[in-house]
């Protein structure tokens, strides 16, 4: 599966921005989509995952209550809605798709991703 990221860009602190990340290719009812970043000299985490199949969501803890993940069936794209950004959002976001059956969870750790975007890079100013 091919994927390609877009929506990146300069936002101010408190500010909202999207991402998103249109999947090409053969996939399967239960696959999976997700978001990482990585910061400057940190290591890739991930931030959100979602399962095509039941909408299961998961999200890292310092994202919770600002970050949304969904998805759009028919343009098999899936979308990170990234609101109240902070200076520590800043980062290279990835998105990666998991074209396994996933069952069971947490999504977090039955998601091992495959097929990855290319960066987009978010950078909040304070």
């Amino acid at each position: 599966v091919q994927l390609q990221a877009s929506g990146g860009g300069l936002v101010q602190a408190g500010g909202s921005l999207r991402l998103s990340c249109a999947a090409s290719g053969r996939t399967f009812s239960g696959y999976a989509m997700g978001w990482f970043r990585q910061a400057p000299e940190k290591e890739r985490m991930i931030v959100a995952v979602i399962r095509w199949s039941d909408g299961d969501t998961y999200y890292t803890d310092p994202v919770k209550g600002r970050f949304t993940i969904s998805r759009d069936n028919v343009k098999n794209t899936v979308y990170l809605q990234m609101n109240s950004v902070k200076p520590e959002d800043t980062a290279v976001y990835y998105c990666a798709a998991d074209v396994r059956n996933i069952v069971g969870g947490p999504l977090n750790t039955v998601f091992n991703p495959a097929s990855w975007g290319q960066g987009t890079r978010v950078t909040v100013s304070s």
